[in-house]
C-alpha cells in the first residue's frame, strides 16, 4: 500500500529544517503538499539518500575493528534501511559519462549539459563525427543518444530504423543522388535498409533513436 503525504507530513518535515524531500516508488504526494513545499524551497527528488551516502547507521566502529565480521554487520545493517541497494547502483553508474536520475520503474532521466562525447568511428579517418549512447540496448528495445558531426560527411548503411532530431546547426543527407537539408528544430526518418552520406557544412547537434536498440551489432 502507498504512503500518502499531504500537507500535514510535508508541514511535520519543514520543521526539521531539511531542504530536499526524497520520494520514493511507494509514496503518493498530494497538490497542496506539493505546493507547499514549493512555496517552502523544498525540493522533491526521486535521487536515492544512499547517492549522497547521508546513512544514519551507527555501527560505533573504530579502524582496528574493520574485519570481516564488522563488514558483515555494515551490510546487513544497511539492507535493514533499505540502504544497500542504493549505494550498488550508485557505484555501477559512477563510471558513466553523464548524469542521470533513475526509477525503479526504468524510468531515466539523462541531464542533457553533462554528457561527455566519444569519437564516432565512421570508418573515414578524415570524419570528425562524435556520440554518445544514452539509452542502451540493456535497457530499452530502442537505443537513443547524442551525434555531433563538424565539417565534414561520411558513408553510412542504415540496417535499422533512425529517427533524428537536429538540436543545433546544419545536418545533410545525401540519398539517391539527391541532398536533403534539415536545420535546428527539423525531425528525420530514415528507414531501415538506406544507404546515406550524413554530413554537416559547419557543426550539427542531433539527438537520434533507433530500432532495435542493438543497432551497432547489426552492421
Amino acid at each position: 500500500m502507498k504512503k500518502l503525504i499531504c500537507v500535514k507530513e510535508m508541514e511535520e518535515f519543514i520543521k526539521t529544517g531539511k531542504t530536499k524531500f526524497y520520494v520514493t516508488s511507494d509514496m503518493i504526494i498530494t497538490p497542496s503538499a506539493k505546493d507547499l513545499a514549493k512555496n517552502k524551497s523544498i525540493e522533491l527528488t526521486t535521487e536515492s539518500q544512499g547517492c549522497e551516502l547521508k546513512s544514519n547507521i551507527n555501527l560505533n566502529l573504530s579502524d582496528s575493528d574493520l574485519d570481516s565480521e564488522a563488514m558483515l554487520k555494515l551490510f546487513k545493517a544497511m539492507m535493514n534501511k533499505g540502504l544497500l541497494q542504493e549505494v550498488l547502483k550508485c557505484l555501477k553508474g559512477e563510471n558513466l559519462p553523464y548524469e542521470s536520475e533513475c526509477d525503479v520503474n526504468g524510468l531515466k532521466i539523462v541531464r542533457g549539459n553533462t554528457v561527455k562525447l566519444d569519437v564516432f568511428d565512421t570508418g573515414n579517418p578524415d570524419a570528425n563525427a562524435h556520440y554518445q549512447e544514452l539509452v542502451s540496448k540493456e535497457e530499452s528495445k530502442m537505443s537513443a543518444g547524442f551525434l555531433v558531426i563538424e565539417k565534414s560527411r561520411f558513408d553510412w548503411e542504415l540496417t535499422y530504423e533512425e529517427i533524428d532530431y537536429v538540436i543545433e546547426g546544419t545536418l545533410t543527407v545525401e540519398l539517391n543522388g539527391k541532398t536533403y537539408t534539415a536545420h535546428a528544430g527539423d525531425v528525420l526518418f530514415v528507414p531501415s535498409g538506406s544507404k546515406v552520406v550524413w554530413g554537416s557544412p559547419d557543426k550539427a547537434k542531433i539527438f537520434y533513436a533507433t530500432y532495435p536498440a542493438n543497432w551497432a551489432d547489426l552492421l
